[in-house]
């Protein structure tokens, strides 16, 4: 695994919303049953050997992501990881 672990965000501290692809994480954890940091960790190994569209479909396909919602996780482990 990855040496530096992705971290899920802070809530704004004005109470905003957040934006970009971490404005998904609320319905992730609900839809999913999952906090999200568990989906950061299992992605941020995955993006180790497996391209960006290849980690979005082994969510799909294995743990029955909507396309928007593992595209908005793979996003984030990738800018974080940038």
């Amino acid at each position: 695994m990855t040496a530096d672990r992705v971290l899920a965000p802070e809530p704004p501290a004005d109470g905003a919303k957040p934006k970009g692809p971490a404005s998904y994480f609320p319905s992730i954890e609900k839809t999913y049953g999952r906090p999200i940091q568990e989906w950061l960790d299992l992605v941020n190994e995955r993006l180790d050997s497996d391209s960006h569209m290849q980690v979005v479909a082994w969510l799909k396909s294995d743990h029955g992501m909507g396309h928007g919602h593992a595209n908005a996780i793979v996003a984030y482990v990738r800018a974080a990881r940038a």
